[in-house]
């Protein structure tokens, strides 16, 4: 343990600047969390209100008819893909709603409502009333502000031979998406394959998979088992290249300013420990005309790269987290409610703090190699 002792002195003797590499490491690592979590909290806001309250693989038909009248069928052949958190049928198709004169088009669609909620989250969202039974309606917010109308009111919606459906509004949703908060009437499956005419068809067949990066591969997957169906599968990436692609910019923006800050880090560290080697070669010399071995004088500087290492990554991963809460708490919307919601990636913090020592260690290799070939009568002729 002699090495860890002197790598200690030298450490205590220099207190400034093992002060200020320490900070120098800190700040990188900070960066490192702030940046890399920041970016990752701004993707899964956006992942999760974009298609957090929506499905991710959409079974439809193939054919002119958009009617699918085997969904059973359909979903006991995908029963057993990988992946699937959640599935539901779908009866849907336009209508119009007349109230007191004012006309709007309007998309009813008709669900098993307790199988539905899993992909769609509504009953959570429900802000007036509950949920439906049949000849019963949800409506959302702001078509039912346009109406106005409220649970409890009966609404006429009309299908495209001119046939008018009377319901009662049981409840008003709010999903926070004004195409879908002004343009949804949702209503029990029964109800919609009545009114359509679709017997005991269906529009579609959604499903949630837990792994949304992974939708396309078990899209994929259903595509092949169902390839004996007219029917077609399509995912959410496949319909939201912008989406991926803005994601994609992130991550690599992310990745370049965590290897940029990583690489400052390291050269601070080997220069630092560069000239530390020369201002104690002195000692190194005097320590090795003593009995020090090579390879005990490298990893006193090895260790004083790991001790760096290890302290800055403490305090640069707390440092780092009190910016992320700290940003959470005051950088707010107008409600009050946080400008992007914190997912703190702990393996990913952790793995910032980590690599970083290892860096920390890495750069001291160099000075270390130095000081291994410090020749003791050299060293102390020239002193």
């Amino acid at each position: 343990m002699l090495p860890l002792k002197i790598a200690l002195r030298f450490m205590r003797s220099s207190r400034a600047q093992t002060i200020l590499v320490v900070i120098g490491i800190s700040i990188g690592v900070s960066v490192q969390v702030f940046v890399g979590t920041l970016i990752g909290s701004l993707q899964q806001s956006l992942i999760e209100r974009t298609i957090g309250n929506s499905p991710h693989v959409t079974v439809t038909s193939s054919l002119d008819d958009p009617v699918i009248m085997d969904s059973d069928t359909i979903l006991a052949v995908v029963e057993d893909v990988d992946g699937l958190t959640a599935r539901s049928v779908s009866a849907d198709s336009p209508a119009f709603i007349n109230e007191d004169g004012r006309t709007s088009s309007v998309l009813v669609r008709g669900w098993d409502l307790e199988a539905a909620d899993q992909i769609y989250g509504i009953l959570d969202n429900v802000r007036a009333g509950s949920a439906p039974s049949d000849d019963e309606v949800l409506v959302g917010i702001g078509l039912a502000e346009e109406q106005g109308i409220g649970p409890g009111d009966s609404v006429n919606l009309s299908v495209a031979n001119g046939t008018r459906y009377a319901f009662t509004v049981a409840g008003v949703f709010d999903l926070g998406v004004s195409s879908i908060d002004d343009g949804w009437v949702i209503t029990t499956l029964g109800s919609a394959q009545r009114m359509f005419s679709l017997g005991e068809g269906v529009t579609s067949v959604e499903f949630k998979v837990q792994d949304v990066f992974a939708a396309d591969a078990v899209a994929l997957e259903m595509s092949t088992l169902l390839e004996s169906y007219p029917v077609q599968v399509d995912n959410w990436k496949d319909q939201n290249e912008q989406l991926l692609s803005g994601l994609q910019g992130q991550t690599i923006s992310s990745l370049m300013i965590q290897v940029f800050v990583l690489a400052a880090v390291v050269i601070a560290i080997a220069s630092v420990l560069a000239i530390k080697v020369v201002q104690k070669s002195k000692q190194i010399g005097i320590l090795k005309a003593m009995g020090l071995t090579d390879g005990a004088s490298s990893r006193v500087f090895l260790y004083e790269g790991l001790l760096l290492g290890l302290v800055g990554s403490v305090f640069g991963v707390v440092l780092g987290v009190s910016l992320l809460i700290s940003f959470v708490t005051f950088a707010t919307n107008p409600d009050g409610s946080p400008l992007i919601d914190l997912y703190l990636d702990y393996p990913f913090v952790i793995g910032s703090g980590v690599i970083a020592v290892l860096a920390a260690a890495l750069a001291a290799v160099i000075p270390a190699r130095k000081s291994s070939k410090l020749s003791p009568i050299e060293v102390i002729r020239n002193a």
